[in-house]
């Protein structure tokens, strides 16, 4: 797996994390139990730290940086899925940041809410808790409890554990 030191700024991963070997972290990235970051994902945190908190996934083709000073967090359980980009955004436990989105510095995602797929969070917007939000530029739409959303928020965080401990123990490198 990719991992860089950038002016003395290394990746931690802990040991029970699944870093994909396409992956590519960079300088001061932070990776915590259970957290899985998946095939060409790129966490580069060469202006400011960017935090992965335990059991939350990183799908294939995401990419988490910031600007100078603003710390990318993914809360606990937490879902980026594919092709989306995290920018100086905090995003709560078990959220979830559907395919091709984008999030901008200093937006905020609340625990439980759901990112919908191909939106675009305006930096500085708070999402609250629960919530759906959509659109480009990402409005609020409804309460995520009790919609089809409801399933994907909560069934992604323990699919993707069980998933990239799969993957951790069971990738092989196939040399032509």
């Amino acid at each position: 797996m990719p991992l860089y030191d950038f002016e003395g700024l290394r990746p931690e991963v802990h040991a029970r994390a699944f870093i994909a070997p396409t992956a590519t972290l960079v300088g001061d990235v932070h990776v915590e139990d259970g957290a899985s970051v998946w095939y060409g994902a790129v966490v580069r945190a060469d202006y400011a730290p960017v935090v992965i908190r335990a059991g939350a996934n990183i799908q294939d083709g995401a990419v988490l940086h910031g600007p100078p000073g603003l710390m990318t967090e993914v809360g606990r359980g937490a879902t980026v899925a594919h092709n989306c980009v995290v920018h100086g955004a905090i995003l709560g436990d078990e959220c979830l940041v559907a395919n091709g989105s984008i999030v901008l510095d200093g937006a905020t995602i609340g625990a439980g809410a759901l990112v919908a797929a191909g939106s675009v969070v305006a930096s500085g917007m708070t999402i609250p808790p629960g919530m759906l939000a959509a659109g480009s530029p990402a409005v609020i739409k409804r309460g995520v409890e009790g919609s089809p959303a409801d399933f994907w928020v909560k069934a992604n965080p323990p699919a993707y554990a069980e998933l990239a401990q799969r993957h951790r123990l069971g990738i092989t490198w196939i040399r032509d």
